[in-house]
């Protein structure tokens, strides 16, 4: 059952654990350091600057321009994209230069023109200050073996290291003088080689600017705090100043995308104030498993989200059991000039208590509204909608300025967040949570199947899986797993899969209900059978026990978990002001907690409001101001005056949507969100429709909307797809394109995917044509969308795609809608 939190009362007859928050012991301002990633970007808009402005994120790491060992995520290529959306530096990881894993060893000759040419396309470019080079990545393993365990041969090894580190370190300052230059970046934490590099590093006046090595093991959960504590040890005993220290790789693939995992690593890192970026275990361009195709969040997304919204100061959290695996961690902050306080925490299940010392009555007042929401798990590629709001409540600052937040049900998998603001007059509005409930497949009743086991604190490296365990092999035609469901009433459920689809192209099952008639359910594909993935479908259901059977369709699907919630009415999210993103000086009311509980964002000119408002896919929604006067949205290059209430029609592209809002004067609760997608109003066009030219043909295709898609589309400059689309009237649209292709470089990784993006240049009329990065779909006939905002005046227009270097992608269809209906 969803995680439930009543006002006050009694704790559950368990004692439940107890987090502590003391909002008196400061620990610095909040630095957002453990956002970053390896190889989180692959090209420019993969990920979309949707989904990568809202994180904040601190630093990445990416290979050298032009490096071989993978096909993209070139640094200064994703650059553009990392510094436009806000990003603070970036990595380079000058050994994947190189082509091979580990990285083939010819000698320091054959690495310093490397080294040389590196540094000089960086240091040209107008961000260099903003680089960081790293020359070598892991060199306890690689290259060097500082791992050895005998002493004699790791001097040996050590002596050649220090050799090298020198000669490449100054090669690099003789290009660039101020060049800053991290490591030594080994693979795991020894103390025995950090030792011995501070000293020869200080004597040969070659320190690095920032400190780096990776923690890639489930027991850096319990070991990194005393890891960081030796290592400030050796600063000091060797008379250096405490150095940037930057963990440049982390967290398993069992921790990716959960956030009840990534608010472990998160809290140990923030509070060291190290900077941090996760590690690169498949695939390129999704911020290491946490953006779904190029613009779609999932729970992991949602977590780094909150944490991004953290401002003014840590402060210090008290866990039920520190430095320790897979237990309740949190991390917290106090703003005191926003009169906000912020938990997050997550990774253990049942029930907990959050209790929050120190509240300052000269910041809260008397009483406080506390919000409580549920990230949760929804795989490495299932979308996740806002996090939903399981509680405000209204509740008195207790006499010892305590205030108790009880959690009830907690999942494991899943990361909360717990908001305080001052709590005014008025109540705030109760949370609405639907009923819902969770079944795992290795529970049900399996036929010609089996039952696997996936990520766990022994196979760490394992995908994440609910309950640590899934059932594939459903490869015979009788195989099904069949669910007893039961529900409290008569209505529409919507049904949750979380599934895998390694099969090649889009795979199906039979879902049937009480053995009724079947129906098919179809599953795009993901990057392998335990890359998890998410299907919504909905069911009608009457109150009682059923039994829900997924049998086998086309192809090969695994079945993880199933999640059945009452539906309730349209998708509704109401996304509140003061938690969002500012700029300007607008203030904060909390004189009343009506409505969403947080209070009021008054803007005035100048100041302005980014809301991160999620779609479950391309459509109209219905977006409501909650403000005392008019407001102006601004949104894919449009701006739209709303009365106070008044509801807009506007379109949103599938994932997030950076909604910003500004005003002369208005005090503003939340934005409301509402509706399905719909697609009255737009206008579609299949491939079919468009005229080609230059060897670009359709192609026939079960799997495309209309029978065909348009294939061989670019290559030449002559090739290219025209629509001739009618406008109602003039305006700002949203181009939505409908596309598959499955580009890939296989560079010999076992562990890493080597997809590759397509690009399309699209012009409409006669205008500026604009490149438009198109990601792998895993398959050549699965089909996502990408939303590109385009003017077209009233009447005809054309719209025409081409690539005169490259292949573009396959194109099933197009659709355009204005973006304000």
């Amino acid at each position: 059952m969803a995680a439930t939190l009543p006002a006050a009362g009694p704790a559950a007859a368990a004692d439940p654990q107890r987090l502590t928050v003391d909002l008196n012991a400061s620990e610095g301002p909040v630095m957002l350091g453990a956002n970053g990633s390896l190889y989180g970007l692959s090209d420019d808009g993969v990920p979309s600057d949707a989904a990568m402005e809202p994180l904040k994120i601190t630093s990445i790491s990416q290979k050298p321009e032009g490096g071989a060992q993978h096909p993209n995520g070139d640094a200064l290529t994703v650059s553009k994209s990392f510094f436009r959306n806000g990003g603070g530096e970036i990595n380079v990881m000058m050994q994947d230069i190189y082509a091979k894993w580990p990285y083939e060893d010819l000698g320091i000759d054959d690495y310093l023109p490397k080294v040389d040419k590196i540094v000089k396309e960086i240091s040209a470019d107008p961000n260099s200050e903003r680089f960081v080079y790293i020359p070598f990545n892991e060199p306890d393993q690689i290259w060097y073996k500082l791992d050895v365990a005998d002493q004699a041969q790791y001097e040996k090894n050590r002596d050649r290291f220090f050799k090298d580190w020198k000669t490449v370190y100054h090669r690099i300052r003789a290009i660039d003088p101020d060049a800053r230059i991290a490591g030594p970046n080994e693979a795991a934490y020894h103390t025995r080689l950090l030792k011995d590099f501070l000293a020869f590093a200080k004597r040969e006046n070659v320190l690095p600017q920032v400190m780096t090595w990776h923690e890639l093991g489930s027991g850096s959960l319990r070991d990194f705090q005393a890891h960081y504590d030796d290592y400030r040890k050796l600063e000091r005993e060797a008379g250096i100043a405490p150095l940037k220290i930057n963990i440049d790789e982390y967290a398993n693939r069992r921790d990716l995308s959960v956030p009840g995992q990534l608010v472990q690593w998160v809290s140990l890192f923030e509070r060291n104030k190290v900077y941090a970026n996760m590690a690169y275990w498949d695939a390129a361009g999704n911020l290491s498993g946490h953006v779904v195709r190029s613009n779609i969040p999932n729970g992991g997304w949602w977590l780094f989200r909150w944490y991004a919204g953290m401002t003014g100061d840590t402060v210090k959290v008290t866990p039920p059991q520190p430095n320790s695996i897979d237990t309740l961690q949190g991390l917290a902050s106090l703003d005191t000039s926003r009169r906000q306080a912020q938990v997050l925490l997550g990774g253990s299940a049942g029930d907990s208590d959050v209790v929050v010392r120190d509240v300052p009555r000269s910041v809260f007042g008397r009483t406080v509204t506390a919000t409580v929401a549920e990230a949760a798990w929804s795989g490495y590629e299932g979308q996740h909608a806002a996090p939903r709001v399981l509680a405000r409540t209204k509740v008195k600052v207790a006499d010892d300025g305590s205030v108790t937040v009880p959690l009830r049900g907690m999942h494991k998998m899943s990361a909360y967040r717990i908001v305080l603001t001052p709590g005014g007059s008025g109540t705030p509005a109760t949370a609405s949570v639907p009923w819902s409930a969770s079944y795992e497949a290795e529970d049900a009743a399996i036929t010609d199947g089996k039952v696997y086991t996936q990520g766990t604190v022994q196979n760490a490296n394992g995908y994440a899986a609910s309950g640590t365990k899934d059932v594939g092999s459903l490869n015979q035609p009788g195989s099904k797993v069949a669910f007893s469901v039961t529900v409290p009433k008569d209505g529409t459920y919507d049904l949750a899969i979380l599934y895998g689809n390694q099969s090649g192209g889009p795979a199906t099952q039979k879902l049937s209900v009480d053995g009724a008639a079947p129906v098919t359910v179809t599953y795009p594909s993901t990057e392998n059978w335990t890359y998890r993935a998410k299907r919504d479908v909905t069911v009608q259901l009457k109150a009682g026990t059923h039994q829900l059977v997924l049998s086998k369709g086309d192809a090969e699907v695994t079945l993880d978990r199933i999640d059945l919630t009452a539906r309730t009415g349209a998708a509704s999210a109401s996304y509140e002001a003061t938690l969002a993103d500012i700029s300007g000086r607008p203030s904060y009311d909390y004189s009343s907690s009506a409505g969403v509980g947080t209070g009021a964002l008054v803007l005035r000119s100048g100041d302005k409001a980014v809301f991160d408002v999620y779609a479950p896919r391309d459509g109209y929604y219905t977006v409501t101001p909650r403000s005392t006067a008019a407001v102006k949205l601004a949104l894919h290059g449009e701006t739209v005056t709303a009365a106070p209430g008044r509801p807009l029609r506007l379109y949103l592209v599938a994932g997030n949507n950076r909604i910003a809002m500004t005003s002369a004067h208005a005090a503003v609760r939340s934005l409301d969100v509402s509706g399905d997608g719909s697609a009255a109003g737009t206008l579609s066009y299949e491939g079919a429709k468009a005229t080609l030219a230059g060897g670009a043909r359709l192609v026939d295709s079960p799997h495309a909307s209309g029978g065909s898609y348009i294939g061989w589309l670019g290559n030449s400059p002559s090739s290219t797809a025209g629509f001739t689309v009618d406008a109602p009237r003039s305006g700002r649209y949203l181009l939505v394109v409908h596309y598959a292709h499955n580009d890939r470089r296989d560079n010999g990784h076992a562990y890493n995917t080597d997809i590759m993006s397509r690009t399309a240049d699209i012009t409409v009329g006669s205008g500026t044509p604009v490149k438009v990065t198109f990601k792998n779909t895993w398959s050549w006939d699965d089909y996502w969308t990408v939303g590109v905002p385009v003017d077209l005046k009233q009447g005809t227009n054309t719209v025409t795609f081409g690539n005169a270097s490259a292949w573009a992608p396959n194109i099933d269809r197009i659709e355009l809608g204005r973006v304000v209906g």
